[in-house]
């Protein structure tokens, strides 16, 4: 038992040992999958999802889909219809709006931990996102660039070291990306948006935290302005 005790000590105080990582269930999977197709628009609203036709699609059992389809069903990305049963849900404008109204309150706060916080390797880190989103953009995948504006925003939350944000922010920006997506596919280019990343970044790098707070301010009420504007045009 000594030895036990000494050995568990050793490791405590010492050893730097690689965290085991549980891999992700079925479910999950499942659930991240439909996800990711519902955000890039694979899946768009109105869709029909059978429940054996994607078990068959993704080679898996039906309990998996099921219980993803509850998960979807309980973030608002499918809904019941009744004798249509499941279909992927409207992109809401209304539930848009909350998002945002709930941006304006949350990011500006984050950026202000995040000045509280920096990590000694944020510019290193920023320099890296900024390249990253550059290429994205110059890419002209929608996924991409949907991609490359999470990153940036959650290297932000990270720097704001708060976990509550973080959590709560991933799942907002799930249904975020479904619009991000539409907005872009309807030709709204992101470039203004890169340029205002920059300047929140360069702001944060000076130590100006009123200015970065004002810039991220001025980002998320610009971005709600030009997604409401895609999700309330006439759809053909």
């Amino acid at each position: 038992p000594l030895f036990c005790m000494r050995n568990t000590k050793r490791l405590a105080e010492g050893a730097k040992m690689r965290q085991i990582q549980p891999k992700k269930t079925l479910v999950e999977q499942t659930y991240e999958t439909l996800v990711d197709a519902i955000c890039s628009g694979e899946l768009p609203p109105g869709e029909r999802l059978a429940q054996e036709e994607i078990a068959t699609r993704l080679n898996v059992s039906r309990q998996p889909v099921n219980n993803a389809l509850a998960m979807l069903k309980s973030n608002g990305f499918v809904e019941e219809t009744g004798r249509r049963g499941v279909v992927v849900s409207e992109i809401s404008p209304d539930q848009f709006r909350a998002i945002y109204e709930f941006r304006t309150a949350v990011e500006p706060f984050a950026v202000r931990l995040a000045a509280e916080r920096l990590p000694a390797d944020a510019a290193r880190q920023a320099e890296k996102i900024m390249k990253d989103g550059k290429a994205a953009f110059f890419s002209g995948s929608a996924k991409a660039q949907v991609e490359a504006d999470i990153a940036f925003h959650e290297m932000l939350y990270h720097w704001a070291g708060n976990a509550i944000i973080l959590s709560t922010m991933r799942m907002n920006w799930q249904h975020i990306r479904r619009a991000m997506n539409l907005v872009i596919r309807e030709g709204v280019t992101a470039e203004t948006s890169w340029q205002e990343h920059n300047h929140i970044v360069d702001a944060l790098m000076r130590g100006d935290v009123a200015q970065a707070v004002a810039e991220m301010e001025g980002h998320i009420v610009r971005a709600q302005a030009k997604t409401m504007e895609a999700l309330e045009r006439p759809r053909p």
